[in-house]
């Protein structure tokens, strides 16, 4: 059996770090991986075990001090648009049919919805305006 290239032993390890990323979903491996196919560039530009290592650490490291903290914070952002019936709520509403605690219609967003007030004891006359707090279902929650 002849001798194996390191460069290909980076590339078994970057390969190596993938299963985990997959397994767990954790995207500290998929850099790691990055850093092993960084290290297996240098392996096969003629680097020593030396520069392979540096290589390997700086790349992994600048990876997960760098996409971390940006791939956490967009995971904990709303997003800026809002579509389906959350970019219904907070939007103005005409009544059409008297709308009280139970049931009523009103004209919203270009199409008629079935409501009912927030408040069960107050009661929507048509022509007013309300606002749309929240969709349960097919009816608009209004005050």
């Amino acid at each position: 059996m002849g001798h194996v290239d390191a460069w290909v032993w980076w590339l078994v390890a970057a390969a190596a770090l993938g299963i985990p990323l997959i397994v767990t979903a954790m995207p500290e491996f998929g850099m790691l991986a990055v850093g092993a196919v960084a290290a297996a560039g240098t392996a096969g530009l003629g680097g020593g075990a030396v520069p392979q290592v540096v290589v390997f650490a700086i790349v992994s490291v600048a990876l997960i001090l760098v996409v971390r903290p940006l791939a956490r914070r967009s995971r904990t952002e709303r997003p800026a648009l809002a579509s389906g019936v959350e970019a219904l709520k907070g939007r103005q509403a005409v009544v059409l049919e008297q709308v009280d605690g139970r049931n009523g219609r009103i004209k919203l967003a270009g199409e008629i919805w079935s409501a009912r007030a927030l408040d069960a004891s107050t009661t929507y006359e048509p022509g007013s305006e309300v606002d749309v707090v929240e969709i349960d279902g097919a009816t608009a929650v209004v005050m």
